[in-house]
């Protein structure tokens, strides 16, 4: 076991030295003005790769490289403003080389400049411009940038509202990278019939593509589909997973459906405790339904179960991801 361990650490102790000979050569490049070892020695102070981090000195050398027009080290450092890298974040500063790199073709720095002017940070908010910079990077394929274009179309937002061009482009996010807020919002389109056919079956399908990636409006909606029987056989107890994944990452709507289903005993055994547990959980995140629930349930129940219903609610947590979701459904 020892020899293994020395081996890996004498391999560490090496890449170190290397990466730290390295370094010294791109500092004298760098410091001779070479644009690309600048760039380069930014990334190193930034990751503490052959050097110790040190965020004040990557802001100085991606600067000297954006300042000879590298659009990666444009990026870099519009990055480390926007995000307050080595300080507080400073919008203007990141918009403005956010722009040098997009000016210069750069999807990521489109693509982020369309976000500045969609929010107003850096910038004016101006949901054109958003528009423009993220249709500039949305033809080039960029999946993000589709689905916001779509956003745009379908809220009406420095375009024409066009519920029909808001499909097209979450169908390209959805097609180009599984986006799963793409899917569901397909899924939401065909659901309504909003510059698409209404079709509950492809509405179910699209739910079920966004459900499977931890979507929580797309398993709460997939439940309500479930129990109606629009566009798939009705199954409750199929209902009450999907409502019960939603309800593990806190969807207020989700937790009183499924309590609902504990209560009638619908595709879940009958259980007024486990109904009350979600019903607290429900009321406590503003669901004004769960509140009344709440009194109608306790009627039913002994002091000391909802003694243990309320304890339950106070030590529960949100799942922090889809596998945690799902092992807590169990087998």
């Amino acid at each position: 076991m020892k020899r293994p361990l020395r081996a890996a650490a004498w391999l560490l102790q090496a890449l170190f030295l290397a990466n730290a000979q390295e370094s010294a050569e791109l500092t004298k490049r760098a410091l001779a003005g070479d644009a690309d070892a600048q760039q380069a020695l930014g990334d190193r102070y930034r990751l503490g790769i052959g050097v110790a981090l040190d965020l004040a000195q990557a802001v100085r050398f991606y600067k000297l490289a954006a300042e000879q027009g590298v659009p990666e080290a444009q990026f870099a450092l519009a990055e480390m403003y926007r995000f307050g890298e080595g300080g507080v974040p400073d919008y203007k500063e990141a918009a403005r080389w956010y722009r040098r790199a997009a000016e210069q073709g750069l999807p990521e720095a489109q693509f982020n400049l369309g976000v500045m002017y969609d929010n107003g940070q850096g910038v004016p908010q101006d949901y054109q411009e958003a528009v423009r910079w993220y249709r500039v990077t949305a033809e080039k394929g960029m999946a993000d940038a589709e689905y916001n274009l779509g956003l745009m179309y379908a809220a009406g937002k420095g375009v024409d509202r066009n519920y029909q061009e808001a499909a097209r482009w979450y169908r390209r996010a959805a097609d180009h990278r599984g986006l799963a807020e793409a899917q569901y919002n397909l899924g939401v389109l065909y659901d309504k019939g909003q510059g698409v056919p209404q079709d509950y079956s492809e509405a179910a399908r699209w739910y079920k593509l966004a459900a499977e990636q931890g979507h929580r409006e797309a398993e709460f909606n997939l439940g309500l589909m479930y129990a109606a029987g629009d566009g798939v056989t009705r199954d409750d107890r199929e209902a009450a997973r999907w409502y019960r994944l939603a309800a593990e990452q806190g969807l207020a709507e989700a937790q009183f459906n499924l309590a609902a289903f504990y209560a009638l005993g619908t595709g879940v055994p009958r259980d007024y405790v486990v109904a009350y547990q979600w019903l607290c959980l429900a009321a406590a995140a503003g669901d004004s339904n769960a509140v009344t629930g709440k009194e109608r349930v306790a009627a039913r129940l002994s002091p000391e179960q909802i003694a243990r219903a309320q304890a339950w609610a106070a030590a529960w947590k949100p799942c922090t991801s889809n596998e945690d979701c799902k092992l807590r459904l169990g087998p």
